[in-house]
């Protein structure tokens, strides 16, 4: 069975392994033991109320209990921007005119921006390739939206997620190659690790300025400015499907677009159902598939189920129940894993 619940301690080794595997990209999942234990313990120190808000921030696991071993990870960050800065670029117009010359020209550009500071984030989701099937990806990832469904009081009225912007096959970023570069002096892996282990110092020390206007960039970075890699098209449907849409906000590195949405508008607090639970030998013919989670703050478990449409319970197998830590008539929290079926 797969089942989703906080990180711990104990999940470091098998964290540090999907790190590995995760590729360049991901700076918020660097391959550093020091690092990825951090943000471990930053995630007990939260659920235990012993974290600054500025500190504040939850890492998930998906774990194969079959072979007790975690599979994939994904995360909240409660307000980003209050320690360190949290840059992207706008993309935004300036209008060069001139009614002598019957001259009027509206050009893209890039404007270093901190509107996002102090806004909830969902990031590091990967998931092991071999356990990409059978919706493990969109249990993780959605799952996240359950959680703040049920705990909306712990987050910020926004949030955010950063998609992974275009890199080729050899981990090179074209939008980095024409503009990062020649401030920077380094490659795209290099900076884009820096980043992920909060050396953002040089960000702030570095970056232009002033407007990019985008026209004076070579047509291959142009053309990936809010282009989603395809190894992240999935996952940003998955997101835009939950109620994030792209405003306008791109990664610095690699262009990657900035999805964002009102949390009280998100399909899970506005869609997401409590019920209590009724334990049987067997399930009744499943009409749907529903994300189900426990609502337990400090011991959360969700789980993925097959179920029949039933206003008042929801039937469960024992080792159902047993997964999520539930008994027969506890009160359980559960929403359609896609939005179709809950029309």
């Amino acid at each position: 069975m797969m089942i989703v619940r906080h990180a711990e301690h104990r999940d470091l080794d098998d964290i540090f392994i999907l790190a590995g595997k995760s590729g360049v990209g991901l700076t918020s999942l660097p391959q550093n033991k020091e690092i990825l234990l951090a943000r471990i313990a930053r995630t007990q120190k939260t659920l235990q109320g012993q974290a600054a808000p500025n500190e504040q921030g939850y890492l998930f696991v998906l774990e194969d209990t079959q072979l007790q071993r975690v599979v994939g990870v994904s995360a909240i960050e409660v307000a980003v921007g209050l320690t360190e800065p949290f840059y992207n670029f706008h993309v935004g117009k300036q209008v060069h005119a001139s009614q002598a010359l019957n001259v009027y020209k509206a050009l893209n550009t890039l404007f270093l921006s901190n509107d996002h500071t102090g806004c909830s984030e969902l990031c590091t989701l990967f998931l092991d390739p071999e356990y990409r099937k059978d919706q493990n990806g969109k249990l993780l990832s959605k799952i996240r939206f359950l959680f703040i469904a049920a705990f909306q009081q712990a987050f910020q009225n926004t949030l955010i997620a950063e998609m992974r912007g275009y890199s080729d096959e050899n981990g090179r970023s074209p939008f980095w190659d024409a503009l990062g570069y020649h401030f920077f002096n380094m490659d795209f892996s290099t900076a884009d690790y820096l980043s992920g282990i909060g050396q953002k110092v040089f960000i702030a020390e570095l970056m232009p300025r002033f407007p990019v206007y985008t026209d004076l960039l070579p047509l291959a970075a142009q053309q990936v400015i809010a282009q989603v890699h395809p190894q992240t098209v999935p996952a940003s449907r998955v997101l835009e499907s939950e109620g994030l849409r792209y405003q306008g906000y791109v990664d610095i590195f690699d262009a990657g677009p900035t999805l964002e949405a009102e949390v009280k508008n998100l399909r899970a607090v506005k869609e997401s159902q409590t019920c209590a639970v009724k334990i049987v030998s067997s399930l009744p013919e499943a009409t749907g598939r529903y994300l189900v989670a426990n609502d337990r703050y400090h011991d959360y478990r969700a789980i993925l189920i097959q179920h029949a449409a039933d206003a008042d319970n929801l039937s469960l197998t024992a080792e159902q129940a047993y997964a999520l830590g539930v008994q027969a008539g506890q009160s359980i929290r559960m929403l359609p894993l896609d939005k179709m079926e809950s029309k």
